[in-house]
């Protein structure tokens, strides 16, 4: 097993084909090497180290934890290696080791490996309970599930697990149990908010629905700002960008969320930097870089 960078190869390829069309039941024409670079390989998160208090050191950033025998790759685990945690965002394996169980043995050296190097957590994902191939998850103890209402966590147990088979959507904040009570927990209303009585609610949302189009540049009608549509045909993939978590500099067409955006989406990233591209001038691109970066504000006497 070793841990190497989260870049394209033949063979890793060659796995992921395998698993895809085998083990997933994917049709081959939906499989391709371009879709498995945009799926796994060339993560923006930037490898590096991260240094604890004691002086200890573990790796951060993306990448493949890659399982041989005899010389031929088997299996890959895709890992974002954080300050804290091991997360584990996907495993794939060929069919021939199908019968080793290789999610588990997976997840057990994931496991050892965020003890390994004094990470605090595993992070398994998601967990989906009506999905077969996600039960080897819930497997590991002591474990937690996060609420998707108020992100707090909540001990994985039996009884809380008994919530999963009551209905699609759980929320552990809307349950209680009594202490040392070993039933399933009992459904608590949720507290409902509060109005104002001599407020309309849909007045008020009809008004922030419209004074959001409103601010919208590219649907503004402002003299001199290309509209939507022109702007979607302005290309903006290379536009260059500086963040706090990143010492270098960053192409936009590389961050995650950007193929999955759209001009259109107001308030969103892609968004955000059509307007100032359309405020400042599209032929100003290639001069231009966005810097998203923090700065502390200093202290002075005046």
């Amino acid at each position: 097993m070793t841990l190497e960078p989260d870049t394209f190869t033949e063979e890793k390829y060659e796995v992921f084909e395998n698993y895809q069309r085998v083990v997933h039941r994917e049709p081959p024409d939906k499989i391709s090497r371009r879709g498995f670079r945009r799926f796994l390989c060339n993560s923006p998160i930037v490898r590096g180290t991260y240094r604890d208090y004691d002086g200890s050191q573990r790796p951060l950033g993306s990448y493949h934890m890659c399982y041989r025998i005899d010389g031929k790759l088997v299996a890959v685990g895709v890992l974002d290696l954080l300050p804290e945690c091991v997360s584990a965002v996907y495993f794939l394996y060929h069919e021939s080791i199908h019968w080793l169980n290789p999610g588990k043995l997976g997840a057990l050296r994931e496991i050892a490996f965020a003890r390994e190097y004094g990470y605090r957590w595993w992070y398994p994902g998601y967990y989906i309970h009506s999905c077969p191939k996600m039960k080897y998850k819930i497997d590991y103890r002591p474990q937690n599930v996060l609420d998707p209402e108020t992100l707090q966590w909540y001990p994985l147990t039996k009884e809380t697990l008994e919530l999963f088979d009551k209905g699609p959507y759980v929320s552990f904040s809307r349950w209680t149990a009594e202490p040392g009570d070993d039933t399933p927990p009992k459904p608590k209303k949720p507290k409902q908010p509060e109005f104002d009585s001599d407020v309309s609610t849909n007045s008020n949302e009809s008004q922030a629905e419209e004074e959001e189009e409103e601010a919208f540049l590219l649907t503004s009608s402002m003299p001199g700002i290309p509209t939507l549509e022109e702007m979607r045909r302005i290309n903006m993939d290379h536009i260059v960008l500086r963040s706090d978590y990143s010492d270098r500099f960053i192409v936009a067409s590389n961050l995650v969320v950007w193929s999955r955006e759209d001009i259109g989406q107001h308030h969103s990233l892609k968004a955000s930097i059509a307007e100032l591209v359309a405020a400042i001038g599209p032929d100003l691109i290639p001069e231009l870089c966005v810097d998203f970066r923090k700065r502390e504000r200093s202290s002075g006497s005046d």
